[in-house]
């Protein structure tokens, strides 16, 4: 990076938080603290409620995808705006009739306190893993970047994004996003232009050929981890789940100056959301196009690990695999040329076997690489071979030009800091008004105690979130890490929550057993999706499951246990 690179860098990013701070640093009543600013309008709501799911990792990981999996991802995302009409519909206005700072405050109304209680601490675990990896992913890059250790690099990133976190609340966090959304269009579509100035004219038939842009597939097949189905059904229910109830979410869209304005901010997502990703995964598929045309790509995009393997006692073993690599590429690019000449020419009778030659060649790059993989985990047991998240980072390193380098590593770090203020944000009002009030009632009287003691949380879950990511690893690709992680609670207490909506006579006793079986089964056909091949689906369908297990299991319950009053008075 040049000096412009940190210029642009820095200042984007110290002068974002540093605003967010200064503008916010007088809030001190819990409901400006908690919810936000009540004259919050539509518009700054959508790219809140954006800018929470877009964290480093949407930015880092989905390009790499794209590179290796083409855009079949984006069907992840075809229930999504289903699931933000019925949230506008159903949940959000039970959120402001009621009035309250978080969504299980409602089970605990509907319900009893410890089902309140469970529907929290199922939040609170998956949401405090997940901000660990939304401080992993942009720390990745700053280490590649500088070749300074991971591990320092996540506590730097996480005292910076705690301290406007804390200071000024949900505030200071709808204010920063804005800006931050901002610098992540500006740089992602000028890394697009920057691409596709890069790229020859017929970029896009080549990654079709190349089986890149397949981005629906409509067969039943229940291992293929993205289809068609598992993305509408499996999305819908992971979506209205992450949308509904998750407090990271309703956080950003209960505290609107009205009903309306959460509304419009919602259906704002619903119309960017599958666009944005097929962007990001169309980018990632045409860098895999543009490294076709490259003299030498990397056998393994993780540099760092690729070196220190090469300079190790292992070094033949990879110098070899470098050279067959090259030999292979070699051989690609003149069967690529060779298939774009004869669809030049419209040549249908040699097209087919010219292509099926390209494709050929391909899958020989493919087996070497996947060859490294084997070998690097032989001489390092502990490495991650899954390099997807460093092919978006490595082009931009090698490929744009000083200053735009710059720009799209703010870009990350944007992403990654709006991402992890929203989830801290959340953490914190979860901890204060479900499980600290549940002990501690809120000073009436002592406003300033009360956003004292919510600071206080927020600060303690980026200190957890920084620990979890400094002592864990992580070995799927980072989107697909997070999307499983919230897959395992996401359906189960979207299932409490429409159990409370919809089936009035089921009561606190039994939709609480019944939450904790249903989650004993999501863990269980998790744990056991190897030993067991029928087990082993996608894992969007864990949202369907767990949600139609809670709501069948509470049904069960309630017809067969004794209707008896539970600790809260409730029946």
């Amino acid at each position: 990076m040049t000096l412009l690179d940190w210029i642009v860098l820095v200042g984007t990013m110290v002068g974002i938080a540093a605003y967010g701070t200064w503008r916010t640093r007088h809030t001190d009543h819990l409901d400006t603290y908690l919810k936000g600013n009540r004259n919050t309008g539509w518009v700054t709501i959508g790219i809140s409620v954006a800018a929470t799911q877009a964290s480093a990792i949407t930015f880092l990981s989905i390009p790499g995808q794209g590179y290796e999996s083409g855009l079949g991802f984006v069907q992840n995302y075809f229930g999504l705006p289903l699931a933000l009409i019925i949230v506008c519909a159903v949940f959000l206005p039970i959120y402001r009739k009621l009035g309250v700072y978080t969504a299980y405050e409602y089970l605990g109304n509907r319900f009893d306190k410890k089902t309140r209680l469970l529907g929290a601490i199922f939040f609170l675990m998956q949401r405090g893993v997940q901000a660990g990896i939304t401080i992993y992913a942009p720390a990745i890059i700053l280490s590649t970047v500088l070749g300074w250790p991971l591990k320092l690099l996540i506590v730097i990133i996480g005292v910076v994004v705690v301290v406007y976190t804390v200071t000024g609340g949900s505030a200071a966090v709808n204010l920063t996003q804005k800006w931050q959304m901002g610098v992540i269009f500006g740089g992602m579509v000028t890394a697009f232009a920057v691409l596709v100035a890069k790229l020859p004219d017929n970029s896009l038939h080549i990654a079709g050929a190349l089986g890149k842009l397949e981005a629906v597939d409509f067969s039943f097949n229940p291992n293929a981890r993205y289809t068609f189905w598992s993305g509408l059904l499996g999305g819908l229910f992971l979506s209205l789940s992450y949308f509904g109830t998750d407090q990271s979410q309703v956080q950003r869209y209960i505290g609107g100056a009205a009903l309306r304005e959460g509304r419009l901010g919602l259906m704002f997502n619903a119309l960017l959301k599958i666009p944005m990703q097929l962007f990001i995964l169309l980018l990632g598929a045409l860098v895999f196009v543009f490294y076709q045309f490259q003299p030498n790509p990397p056998v393994f995009f993780n540099r760092v690990e690729w070196q220190q393997a090469v300079e190790g006692p292992h070094r033949a073993t990879f110098v070899a695999l470098e050279q067959r690599h090259t030999a292979a590429h070699v051989d690609r690019q003149q069967k690529l040329n060779a298939w774009l000449a004869v669809r030049e020419n419209a040549d249908p009778i040699v097209e087919p076997a010219a292509r099926a030659a390209m494709v050929t060649a391909q899958a020989n790059v493919d087996a070497i690489r996947a060859e490294a993989k084997k070998e690097l985990i032989a001489a390092k047991p502990s490495i991650n071979t899954k390099d997807s998240d460093y092919v978006f980072i490595t082009f931009i390193l090698t490929q744009l030009p000083s200053g735009v380098v710059g720009l799209l590593i703010a870009v990350m770090f944007a992403a990654a800091l709006g991402s992890k203020a929203g989830e801290l944000n959340a953490l914190g009002t979860t901890t204060t008004i479900d499980l600290w009030r549940a002990w501690r009632p809120l000073a009436v009287h002592n406003e300033a105690r009360n956003v004292r003691n919510a600071k206080i949380w927020t600060a303690a879950w980026g200190a957890f979130s920084v620990c979890f990511a400094l002592f864990f690893s992580f070995q799927e690709n980072l989107i697909e890490g997070t999307n499983i992680i919230a897959s395992l609670f996401y359906g189960v207490v979207l299932g409490l929550f429409l159990v409370a909506f919809f089936f009035k006579h089921v009561r606190g006793h039994a939709v609480f057993w019944a939450a904790l079986l249903a989650e004993v089964l999501i863990w269980g056909i998790f744990l056991l999706r190897h030993e067991i091949p029928k087990l082993n689906f996608s894992y969007l369908w864990y949202n369907v499951i767990g949600c139609f297990a809670c709501v069948i299991f509470s049904l069960l319950l309630q017809a067969v246990l004794p209707k008896l009053k539970t600790t809260d008075g409730h029946k």
